[in-house]
């Protein structure tokens, strides 16, 4: 008996703070890729950016309100268990069970440096990489390093009715 595969989307980032744009876009991905649920995967420090002035566990909780009753996305922090903040260490942790599909959600502006990040090239390897286009960043992320190099079987690039919104933005209010 063939098991159907658990298609999981994995929404990473500090969430500092999270807003109705991460919560538009999971929904799109659930809809239009029909996964099972969305995890959003909060780290304490996002490599690339400077430490978060807002607590990890205050984040956590404005994750919660901003998902409301939306029960299909789950509020997770792997890395005391991975012992790591790094995408390709999350992924192969999920990979562990071999019934999960993972889909790695982002939005353009991260694809336009991904080629930085630890093993890029193995993450687009080991799971389905979801694009989500941002405002002022669809001509610089189809012109990236990554997406000319990726294999676009595993990387999906989606035209979103775009909500301006960035959580940079917010913390200047």
């Amino acid at each position: 008996m063939i098991s159907k595969k658990n298609k999981i989307g994995i929404l990473g980032g500090s969430f500092d703070p999270a807003h109705k744009g991460h919560l538009a876009i999971s929904k799109e991905a659930i809809k239009k890729f029909k996964l099972k649920k969305i995890i959003w995967a909060i780290t304490k420090k996002n490599p690339f950016k400077n430490q978060s002035s807002t607590n990890l566990f205050k984040r956590i909780n404005y994750c919660k309100k901003i998902i409301g009753k939306n029960n299909f996305i789950k509020i997770k922090y792997y890395e005391n268990l991975i012992r790591s903040n790094k995408t390709i260490k999350l992924i192969n942790y999920l990979n562990k069970n071999e019934n999960n599909e993972v889909y790695f959600i982002m939005g353009a502006d991260n694809l336009i440096g991904f080629h930085k990040w630890q093993q890029w090239e193995k993450i687009s390897q080991k799971c389905n990489i979801i694009v989500f286009d941002r405002h002022g960043y669809k001509r610089k992320s189809l012109n990236s390093i990554a997406f000319k190099r990726l294999n676009k079987k595993n990387l999906k690039f989606i035209n979103f009715k775009k909500v301006n919104i960035s959580s940079s933005q917010l913390r200047k209010i």
